[in-house]
């Protein structure tokens, strides 16, 4: 085919011919739900649209550079004829997606193992009448059955793997659980009540009584709920003091500043998101916490992600250089500490970053939103640090950050990380085999005043650098009514000459030498 007016004049008429041309074909080829993803340059193949506005964006910006074969609306790469693929990079790890409306997408997402174009399950799993998971078998082409049956978390993910298959009705293209899920996340971006969701189910149900269509708003909650979309819901003293969790659950007060935990009480939330009207309390301050143990185990039910779980062990090139986390000394300090941890690579390594941020945009508003979020190390470096592949574990809200009592927040945390030090039964479906998962906090990722509310180390005043501690060089600025620290010469050659430059710096010159690094207990002794 003739590409030659992809060069010419975005004005001219062979070019506006060539993109109805292109159109046509894409169309025909690479649709979903009438639309495209956009070659142009703004939108890059990434945003999908429809006919119209693509025409616009390729009139007005033109293609993106170099898009010669078009491999995303339905080119095949190997040879120079079209053809009806699905368009993706063959033989990368960075499998690019068409809009599909099969569930096997929205598996990924929810069992986090959207990753790289991969498949949620092993690509060769087939029936056997071997070995039965939850009513149904699995095993692997060419290979002897499993050795043993996963256990219930996974045996539940391959259950929902049979019920996407399931028709909305007879022919349909989409089936029941997709149906389901993107309604219910229709509802969720509209702030529809759990009441006017039954009432829609029910006029659904009326004008297609052939299709498989929930009866109200809990059925629907009850079909999704094994995909582990869920959080669980902590209220904290508004003062953060304490969480209402544990022990604690069932306090009514703080029993540190006496602060209630609910609102006014003559303000009452109307839930009617548990089908009927009921009056309940509203609390002053809720933390949303998404539990880690489930999403660390359900990164091995897919044999793909399960491998790349063990790629820092088994495929990174270690030759000296600083490639990936593993080739650090944090790294490799812990693993001589901790043997019986570093002998299984499937035990994961992760990081944590958190920082505030205002939502609504409006700095006239007071507001600090707190995220925790998790990295697993494990995954090579051009996955491990993309947006899919992190793990948010709670979100901390306020009118201001939670500062040094942060420590409150994380609690529900801890006590999963201390769970996974010890190991928590997971099911491997690459090595078909249930093992004790376990994982440890290697570091955490944050600015300097984060660091003080993370470590408990005061970032402020005359001991505020954390390597040094009591030997942190600073001076009171009496005029500025601030510390100044100008010892950073100690780290330079004993000849250097900013050592002996005075009028440059403090009005002194430099003997000392580098501070002695204060680590482990030490800092704790300080």
């Amino acid at each position: 085919m003739d590409r030659s007016w992809m060069k010419l004049s975005r004005v001219s008429n062979a070019y506006q011919n060539g993109v109805q041309t292109f159109l046509n074909f894409a169309f025909q080829n690479a649709s979903q739900e009438n639309m495209i993803l956009c070659p142009c340059k703004k939108c890059g193949n990434i945003y999908w649209h429809f006919r119209e506005v693509v025409y616009e964006h390729l009139i007005v910006d033109g293609f993106i550079r170099g898009y010669k074969k078009w491999i995303f609306h339905g080119e095949c790469t190997s040879s120079g004829t079209s053809s009806t693929i699905n368009p993706t990079y063959p033989d990368t790890d960075y499998h690019q997606y068409v809009r599909q409306d099969d569930m096997e997408d929205m598996l990924r997402d929810a069992f986090n193992m959207r990753s790289h174009g991969e498949q949620s399950f092993p690509p060769d799993f087939i029936i056997s009448e071997d070995c039965n998971i939850g009513g149904n078998v699995f095993c692997e082409t060419g290979t002897s059955a499993p050795n043993e049956e996963p256990n219930e978390e996974a045996a539940k993910f391959y259950n929902l793997l049979n019920e996407m298959n399931e028709e909305l009705y007879e022919g349909s293209k989409y089936s029941k659980l997709s149906f389901c899920i993107r309604l219910f996340h229709l509802k969720c971006l509209g702030g529809w009540t759990g009441n006017s969701f039954t009432m829609l189910l029910e006029f659904l149900r009326e004008m297609f009584p052939f299709a498989k269509i929930p009866q109200s708003c809990q059925d629907m909650k009850r079909l999704i709920k094994d995909l582990g979309l869920g959080y669980d819901k902590i209220h904290s003293c508004p003062n953060d003091c304490m969480l209402y969790w544990g022990d604690q659950k069932n306090q009514q007060s703080c029993h540190v500043c006496g602060k209630s935990r609910w609102m006014n009480s003559n303000t009452e939330d109307v839930n009617t998101d548990e089908g009927g009207a009921q009056l309940r309390k509203k609390p002053v301050k809720v933390l949303r916490y998404f539990p880690l143990i489930p999403r660390l185990q359900k990164l091995f039910m897919s044999s793909k992600i399960a491998k790349s779980m063990r790629w820092h062990n088994d495929q990174r090139t270690d030759d000296g250089l600083l490639r990936h986390p593993v080739d650090s000394l944090a790294w490799k300090s812990f693993d001589s500490k901790f043997p019986s941890f570093a002998s299984d690579p499937r035990n994961v390594r992760l990081g944590l970053a958190a920082d505030g941020f205002n939502p609504f945009k409006i700095m006239s508003t007071s507001y600090s939103t707190w995220p925790v979020v998790l990295v697993p190390y494990n995954l090579p470096p051009w996955i491990c640090m993309k947006q899919s592949s992190f793990i948010l574990s709670m979100i901390i809200p306020g009118e201001k950050g939670p500062g040094n009592d942060i420590d409150i927040y994380l609690q529900s945390l801890i006590e999963e990380l201390k769970k996974l030090w010890s190991g928590v039964e997971t099911y491997d479906v690459l090595r078909k085999e249930n093992f004790n998962l376990r994982a440890a906090l290697l570091w955490t990722i944050n600015d300097f005043p984060a660091y003080a509310n993370l470590s408990g180390w005061s970032t402020k005043g005359r001991y505020a650098c954390p390597c040094c501690a009591v030997q942190t060089c600073s001076k009171w600025l009496y005029n500025g009514k601030k510390f100044s620290y100008m010892g950073h010469r100690r780290w330079l050659d004993e000849n250097h000459k900013f050592r002996f430059q005075r009028t440059l710096f403090d009005g002194t010159k430099e003997y000392r030498g580098a501070p002695e690094q204060t680590v482990g207990l030490k800092s704790c002794l300080c």
